[in-house]
């Protein structure tokens, strides 16, 4: 038994796993310390100062990647062993782990004998460094990487305004000192393109700023609309933007979100005065769905976070295409399978259509409202694009 055993704190909200991890480590001379979620694993920390920290990920209120970044900020805390313990197995999560600094990603069901032995070593080599440096300097290099944490902290918060976590997590993927040109990944995705009506009129009639600002406040609504939908901006184009959707159930993700966009539009329409428009403002929105190439675009003195492939360029062509059908909203066919519940909204055929730059027609659709009261037994599309053009439908 050693004299001074190492104290670990757990952090699970399940009992059960606290009670498997205090059987385990109790039995190797280790003092444990226990918590059931993020917000009691910080108050336990700051008040008994572990010597390491087995952090659950998935926890509700504060979870294990929001407990660690406090951890980081904290100058007591900052360089005390953290090994993330969880169910998520996938890439995306053990980055993001890694760019937290935590010390090592286990995976559940826990290999004790792996995990013990990971313990140990990281125990040993958090003492060697202890012992390698004077207690004047290693204060004085606490302070530095106190401070320099917090700068990188607010750097890091400052560059998330400009790209989105799940971009940086794909063009960082082992911190932000990781990015560079040509890191990049193919996969599926959902493209919303959104544009203005008229804007060019608009601003002729304004001054520059008054056009700037009614154009935060427009995409201020905007993305609040594409955020609660699990999407994200990739870029904002003078009057237009463009909106990435990646999870599972994507295609309807987006439709949701550009359903929303509309209904705040007209929301926003009711405070005209306060930006000096005369007139309302209405937009256009083109969805697809395809494999794109998300990565770092660009040169290595300037670099962009954006993706390329088909999908985006045939998602600008379907939001160019709102304006030739008079519609609001245009998506493809390739959106419209993949979407899981597509009762919930009207889709009316335009036909096959050769969008602009493109060589093959493709089956286009006008989604025109959320289905809400629709009464069960109604038909989901109303093929025949005559029919819609002469109005009788």
């Amino acid at each position: 038994m050693q004299d001074n055993p190492p104290r670990i704190l757990l952090v699970d909200d399940e009992p059960d796993n606290l009670y498997l991890l205090e059987e385990l480590l109790n039995s190797q001379g280790y003092i444990t310390l226990s918590a059931c979620s993020g917000t009691q694993a910080l108050a336990i920390a700051r008040s008994e100062l572990p010597d390491m920290i087995l952090l659950d990920v998935m926890m509700p209120g504060l979870d294990g990647f929001e407990v660690c970044q406090q951890l980081r900020m904290d100058a007591q805390l900052q360089t005390v062993p953290v090994i993330f313990l969880t169910a998520l197995r996938d890439d995306t999560s053990r980055m993001r782990g890694l760019e937290l600094m935590g010390d090592d990603y286990l995976t559940k069901p826990i290999n004790h004998k792996l995990l013990l032995t990971k313990i140990a070593s990281l125990l040993r080599l958090q003492q060697m460094r202890s012992r390698s440096v004077p207690s004047q300097v290693n204060e004085q290099t606490k302070t530095q990487l106190s401070e320099t944490g917090n700068i990188n902290q607010i750097l890091a918060d400052k560059l998330r305004l400009f790209v989105p976590d799940q971009l940086l997590r794909r063009i960082a993927p082992k911190g932000l000192e990781s990015i560079q040109l040509g890191n990049v990944k193919e996969e599926e995705i959902t493209v919303l393109f959104c544009d203005i009506r008229g804007f060019t009129g608009i601003s002729e009639s304004q001054s520059a700023g008054e056009t700037f600002k009614w154009l935060n406040g427009f995409f201020t609504r905007m993305n609040d609309c594409i955020n609660a939908n699990k999407g994200f901006i990739d870029k904002y184009l003078g009057d237009a933007l463009m909106a990435i959707f990646d999870r599972a159930g994507q295609a309807q993700d987006a439709l949701n979100a550009a359903v929303m966009m509309q209904q705040s539009v007209k929301e926003f329409n009711r405070n005209l005065v306060e930006y000096n428009l005369t007139q309302p403002i209405k937009i256009g929105i083109g969805i697809d769905t395809g494999i794109a190439a998300i990565g770092a675009l660009g040169a290595e003195g300037r670099l962009d976070s954006t993706a390329i492939g088909d999908v985006v360029n045939t998602a600008a062509r379907l939001q160019e295409l709102t304006k030739h059908y008079g519609c609001g909203i245009i998506v493809s066919k390739a959106t419209i399978a993949r979407l899981d519940r597509p009762e919930l909204f009207y889709l009316r055929s335009l036909g096959c259509v050769v969008p602009r730059g493109k060589q093959q027609g493709q089956e286009l659709y006008e989604v025109q409202a959320i289905a809400a009261g629709r009464a069960i037994g109604e038909p989901i599309l109303e093929p025949g694009v005559q029919t819609w053009q002469a109005g009788t439908i």
